[in-house]
């Protein structure tokens, strides 16, 4: 029987990560974990709950009253998020939510919440996981760590694209805006910013299809599974 192992998948975003990400999970049968899934949620219920984003008392007692879960979807074959128990996937992929989730995320008290949320789910190894701190704090110890890249303009159109599903409205400045904040804060956070792992492998998709993509990411998981 092959072990199992983690796999840690790092980047901006609107790079592909969490489309990679399932992709891996699904042809290797492991767990997916959508991190940003969950931060998302955490900010959905601040933005409900009118939580001050400096309050740490009012911060604190918030995460107390919340539970993730990821549950599976049989008709999207995909995992939906849950907030204390309700379906929130549609609500937390809204632009207002986008627009807070990476100030929410910089809370260092959200983050021992959620990190402490996704190492329990790792404990059996097998998984998949994406985010912006995988490699080097959630998992520092991970068998593969990916860090995927592409070029701006390409991530611009990518995530335009996205968006215009559910927000006809919504227009490209919009969504560069969006884009360039939560490069800056991602990047520039006094706790877990996003920074590649010294020992991860970067995938620069942006010339790459999905196909192109996910066979690359496979041959070095298959090599590293085959390792351990």
């Amino acid at each position: 029987m092959e072990k199992k192992i983690i796999i840690a998948i790092d980047g901006f975003s609107s790079c592909g990560k969490s489309t990679l990400a399932k992709a891996m999970a699904k042809a290797l049968e492991y767990v997916f974990v959508d991190t940003g899934a969950m931060y998302r949620a955490i900010a959905l219920y601040f933005l409900r709950n009118d939580v001050p984003f400096n309050d740490t008392v009012a911060i604190e007692n918030a995460l107390n009253q919340i539970e993730l879960r990821f549950k599976y979807n049989h008709s999207s074959q995909k995992s939906d998020m849950y907030l204390n128990g309700e379906n929130v996937e549609q609500e937390i992929r809204e632009m207002r939510v986008s627009q807070k989730v990476s100030e929410v995320a910089s809370i260092p008290a959200v983050r021992v919440f959620a990190v402490a949320q996704q190492q329990a789910m790792g404990i059996d190894k097998g998984i998949v996981m994406d985010g912006r701190d995988i490699g080097t704090v959630v998992f520092p110890n991970a068998a593969l760590k990916l860090f995927v890249t592409a070029d701006p303009l390409v991530r611009l159109e990518r995530r335009y694209q996205e968006l215009l599903q559910t927000n006809p409205t919504i227009s490209k400045d919009e969504v560069a805006e969006n884009l360039q904040q939560r490069d800056l804060m991602d990047s520039t956070r006094a706790h877990s910013p996003l920074r590649q792992a010294e020992d991860a492998l970067v995938l620069d998709n942006t010339n790459l299809n999905r196909e192109q993509q996910f066979e690359l990411a496979m041959q070095w998981a298959m090599d590293r599974i085959k390792a351990s």
